[in-house]
């Protein structure tokens, strides 16, 4: 049943964060020969991940103390993300990685004006909240908005360097409770949240997904931008509108350099990885 104060979400890829420390002090002891055959086996392992068409793999050089590395995955199914899960763990390369945290989330799409929307329209035709025609008339104008913006549902990774990650909640505590508000306010604070967001179009790539009843927080943020100050300007405007000051509770923040998989020899030799375009690396080959 569609409750109209729960706004619908259209959901597409299942995504893993994966946050690793590298064991940089037994990486040191490796002998060369076996140093370069663990490092090339993991850049062919990545490659294939990386320029999957059906949901791909990215690679992140993080800085600071959370970690090394992170890498995101993007699949159909939890049993795909599973699966690259495990294959992962059975590299040599798994070796060296000491997991720091991680992240389970499906990338969604909030509806909060659609909802509205629609169960206006379907009252306006005298259909019941909670009835079958009015179910199989609701469930038929989400699947129309899906068809719609399918592409953003699945979408590839943005082949930008900067990269930004972070958990959020909308608070829930005694005094100010984003799940009590009503419908309409919180339609209309989303609206200006989103109307910050816009502005930036261009200049960074957004990616929310849905974590509610998959881990710790409620939502996971991905940010992609040529220019990492880009970060720090919009999420410091967005701190201003309502939903945001009142309402947002932010986990730990997680930047770093996007990079391309066959880059990887590079990073663990010590050198900074580049991001390279497909055309750069097919030409190589």
């Amino acid at each position: 049943m569609h409750n109209p104060q729960v706004p619908e979400t259209l959901d597409g890829w299942s995504a893993l964060h994966q946050m690793f420390r590298i064991d940089w002090t037994q990486i040191k002891l490796l002998e060369e020969a076996e140093r370069h055959q663990i490092f090339d086996e993991a850049a062919s392992f990545f490659s294939a991940l990386e320029s999957r068409k059906d949901g791909a793999s990215a690679l992140v050089q993080l800085l600071g103390h959370k970690g090394d590395l992170m890498l995101i995955h993007f699949r159909n199914t939890f049993e795909e993300l599973a699966s690259t899960q495990l294959k992962l763990a059975h590299t040599r390369l798994h070796d060296y990685l000491v997991p720091t945290t991680s992240y389970v989330s499906v990338v969604e799409l909030g509806m909060y004006e659609m909802t509205a929307k629609v169960h206006q329209e379907l009252k306006a035709r005298s259909l019941k909240a909670g009835s079958e025609v009015f179910e199989a008339a609701f469930d038929e104008k989400m699947n129309e908005q899906r068809a719609r913006v399918v592409n953003r549902l699945f979408l590839e990774f943005p082949k930008r360097r900067a990269v930004c990650f972070y958990p959020m909640n909308k608070r829930r505590g005694e005094v100010k409770n984003w799940y009590s508000v009503p419908f309409d306010k919180r339609a209309a604070m989303m609206r200006e949240h989103g109307l910050i967001g816009r502005q930036y179009a261009g200049q960074v790539n957004q990616i929310i997904s849905g974590s509610i009843g998959y881990d710790d927080w409620e939502w996971g943020v991905d940010l992609f931008a040529d220019d990492p100050l880009v970060f720090k300007k919009l999420i410091y405007e967005m701190r201003f509108d309502e939903a945001s000051a009142a309402y947002a509770e932010f986990g730990p923040f997680y930047v770093g350099l996007q990079f391309s998989a066959l880059e990887l020899p590079k990073m663990l030799e010590g050198e900074t990885p580049d991001l390279r375009s497909l055309n750069d690396i097919s030409c190589e080959k």
